[in-house]
């Protein structure tokens, strides 16, 4: 019994500590921006296809269903890189980016620990027997929570200068950017939509290991799986995010 316990407290440390690097890896590049910036998400974008085509190959024989599957996969990766990569170039992008990833994060959290208390139903079981209803309430109720906290934020002078960059707009200018999030019942909605939208791509993450006959989609993350397994949830709501704003974008709507 001591011995399981001390395998578990190991087990939490690594986990501990390569959150830990991540977070700190990932907030430096996403505060120094620029060539950095950049670098940091191509690796990222780069590592995420090379499990998913791994995945795709364990899935398929040769042939073409397996090659579109990898190519599906590119394209599925490029787009969600792209999105973090203009976000970033936003006025202010330090905040968009950090919106869109403490709404994920919210969601896991939530998911997570109401979904420990409460139980209750799967959502599918058959594709991942933990996630249940009541989880996916605790990650709206959390994607929701994280918004609203980063949004109060913006009434601290402080916080604005820090996120603050030489691209900025003017405070009036961003202000009206942020007009979507400024009722309660927006940031609901917000967290709502994200946390749908994280925990399809969760599902979809499973489905696909599950044909691949897999528990992780690697080893790069001692104590996490692989990449793919951290941002699977985060790669969806970029992916649907970043398709929205290539529709504006081609048919001129903005």
């Amino acid at each position: 019994m001591a011995g399981a316990d001390g395998a578990k407290t190991s087990e939490l440390a690594v986990r501990a500590a390569t959150a830990f690097l991540m977070v700190v890896v990932s907030g430096l590049a996403l505060w120094l921006g620029g060539i950095w910036w950049l670098v940091f998400v191509l690796l990222i974008g780069a590592g995420v296809w090379f499990e998913w085509s791994t995945l795709s190959i364990l899935m398929y024989p040769p042939g073409g269903k397996r090659t579109a599957w990898r190519a599906g996969g590119a394209i599925y990766c490029g787009i969600a890189a792209g999105m973090l990569l203009t976000l970033r170039d936003l006025p202010y992008g330090f905040f968009w980016v950090l919106l869109v990833v403490g709404a994920v994060i919210g969601t896991d959290i939530g998911a997570y620990f109401l979904g420990r208390i409460i139980g209750g139903p799967k959502i599918a079981p058959a594709i991942s027997p933990s996630k249940t209803w009541a989880g996916l309430a605790g990650g709206i109720c959390g994607a929701s929570l994280i918004i609203a906290w980063l949004v109060s934020l913006l009434d601290n002078p402080g916080f604005l200068a820090f996120v603050a960059d030489s691209q900025s707009a003017p405070h009036d200018t961003y202000e009206m950017q942020l007009h979507p999030f400024a009722s309660g019942s927006s940031m609901v909605l917000t967290g709502a939509v994200v946390a749908v939208i994280a925990q399809t791509g969760d599902f979809f993450e499973s489905w696909m290991k599950r044909r691949a006959g897999v528990k992780d989609s690697g080893m790069l993350l001692p104590g996490h799986g692989g990449l793919f397994d951290r941002v699977d949830g985060l790669l969806s709501v970029l992916a649907v995010l970043g398709t929205i704003f290539l529709v504006l974008r081609l048919t001129g709507a903005m």
